[in-house]
């Protein structure tokens, strides 16, 4: 007989946005570990460089239906089917724990432990964006995510602020923890830092808030540049009227100008932790971030911090840093030093702290 085989984790994730590279961080950690994962993904599949880049981590299984996600409109039928393919994947593969990226599937009776990982909310996003709370259309989606919240073995949010968010909005979460989202800092070497103004998003999601950025970008000295889909859910186009649109970047693109620009502006109405900060910090970007409690609480001391709905704020801050050189490469030293704390190894050690707590994994 040979060696037995690695423990495996099943988790779930989508191709977009911030999810997927959170989970090849993660997944690429565990390899290294010898936790082998089982990548379930739904929504749009992943494109081939993002399937390219999963299948580079060892012992990675990856597969993908086009099912819904939860958030978006009459997921009922596609979140039935996906229960029905997650638990069948659950039967064929024996993993030891369930990782889930979401929240309407940590209430399925899977036989494995559960995780359930709360990387946003339409009812805190909506509150965060619109001062209000959602229109009743969502209340079947707030009752999904109560369930999950509510059968999950543990339940973990990357900040205190979401954490806390999710039990404004969904009750106590007693099995509730933070782990902190992380980046591997390898070769992210600094280039000659140019001045320049870079952001990045999806121009349609309000809570980025690049209206805020594409606002300022003819009153301030230097250039602002913009990288994120133009094209939301809905099929239509989020023109910028002042900032240059960069478009969707590839992660190697993105290093470049993270590496090139001397500030990286994100004056978001609603983060639960924001990747993009982090990159940009660990590339010596000096930071200027909407002034919400989760980006208090990670960066808090390392940028400068504006009201998101003041754009008079924003680019009074980006002009102080333009005419201050010495201000802005201290900015962008601490913000680098800072993001050593959130570091993919830290984060993977945490996860493996907890699946050894939840299913024995590693012990």
């Amino acid at each position: 007989m040979g060696p037995p085989a690695p423990p495996r984790i099943l988790m779930t994730a989508d191709a977009v946005g911030g999810v997927w590279d959170y989970a090849l961080e993660l997944a690429r950690g565990l390899a290294a570990a010898g936790v082998s994962t089982a990548m379930a993904v739904t929504g749009d599949p992943p494109d081939t460089t993002k399937r390219a880049a999963a299948m580079s981590i060892p012992g990675l299984i990856l597969d993908a239906a086009p099912f819904k996600l939860e958030w978006m409109a009459d997921p009922d039928d596609d979140l039935r089917r996906t229960g029905d393919w997650l638990l069948e994947l659950e039967r064929r593969l024996r993993p030891a724990l369930i990782h889930v990226n979401g929240y309407a599937h940590a209430a399925l009776p899977f036989r494995a432990p559960v995780l359930c990982v709360a990387h946003s909310c339409v009812l805190s996003w909506w509150r965060a964006v619109h001062g209000t709370d959602p229109p009743p259309a969502w209340r079947r989606y707030a009752e999904r995510v109560a369930d999950g919240l509510r059968l999950a073995d543990r339940v973990v949010a990357p900040t205190r602020a979401m954490l806390d968010a999710l039990e404004t909005h969904y009750g106590p979460i007693p099995r509730g923890t933070v782990i902190h989202n992380g980046r591997d800092p390898a070769g992210r070497a600094d280039a000659d830092k140019r001045h320049l103004f870079l952001a990045a998003g999806r121009l349609w999601d309000e809570a980025k808030n690049i209206a805020a950025v594409d606002a300022i970008a003819a009153r301030v000295p230097w250039p602002v540049f913009v990288a994120g889909d133009t094209g939301g859910p809905d099929g239509n186009h989020t023109p910028l009227a002042h900032a240059c649109p960069l478009g969707r970047l590839a992660t190697d693109e993105m290093r470049d100008w993270y590496g090139q620009a001397a500030v990286f502006v994100h004056p978001a109405r609603y983060e639960p932790f924001g990747l993009a900060p982090l990159e940009a910090a660990l590339a010596g970007c000096a930071l200027v971030l909407g002034d919400i409690p989760s980006l208090r609480e990670l960066w808090d001391g390392a940028a400068d911090f504006v009201p998101p709905g003041d754009t008079t704020a924003l680019g009074d801050a980006l002009r102080r840093l333009a005419a201050d050189s010495d201000r802005c490469s201290h900015l962008g030293a601490a913000a680098r030093e800072r993001a050593g704390r959130y570091s993919a190894g830290r984060m993977v050690r945490a996860y493996l702290d907890l699946y050894a707590d939840m299913a024995g994994l590693g012990t």
